[in-house]
């Protein structure tokens, strides 16, 4: 059990670090970009490649602040229950989450295989979207194993603390 969360936090792990540098790239690009407008010559497809990153960025990030709870949580409502039934609410949650993006990063990924055999392009630098779509898909496959992971955690800690 420990093995299967190790993986599931070194998989995230290793996708936010490349997160990390397709941001790096966006920032670069875009530096680059403002600097050589002053000159008139901007890069060409600027916004066509920001658009690609954001979404890996976006996408490869997602896993990881599942894991390290990172993200804005509202529960004004279940502060009031009785710690078992927070636990089982929190418990259907992460199982609700796990199983929505595993189906939707199937059907991303469905939806990048036809991408790549239509062999769909940008209209600037005629770059194929394909490769973005199918890491937008494996980005939202880190989500739903994170909160399988994040499921698996809850049930082994209280395993120990019994």
């Amino acid at each position: 059990m420990n093995s299967i969360i190790a993986f599931c936090h070194w998989l995230n792990k290793n996708a936010l670090k490349l997160a990390g540098l397709f941001l790096a790239a966006m920032i670069l690009l875009s530096c680059g970009n403002i600097f050589l407008r002053l000159v008139w010559i901007p890069i060409k497809g600027t916004y066509e490649l920001l658009g690609f990153f954001s979404a890996v960025v976006a996408g490869l990030a997602l896993g990881h602040a599942q894991l390290e709870n990172a993200h804005t949580s509202v529960d004004i409502l279940t502060d009031r229950y009785p710690p078992g039934v927070k636990k089982m609410i929190t418990a259907a949650g992460h199982i609700i989450c796990a199983i929505f993006f595993t189906i939707a990063a199937w059907q991303v990924w469905v939806w990048a295989n036809t991408l790549r055999i239509s062999g769909e392009v940008t209209e600037t630098l005629r770059i194929y979207y394909y490769p973005f779509t199918f890491i937008l898909g494996a980005g939202f496959f880190l989500l739903a194993l994170a909160s399988f992971g994040k499921l698996l955690i809850m049930f082994t800690r209280e395993e120990r603390e019994r």
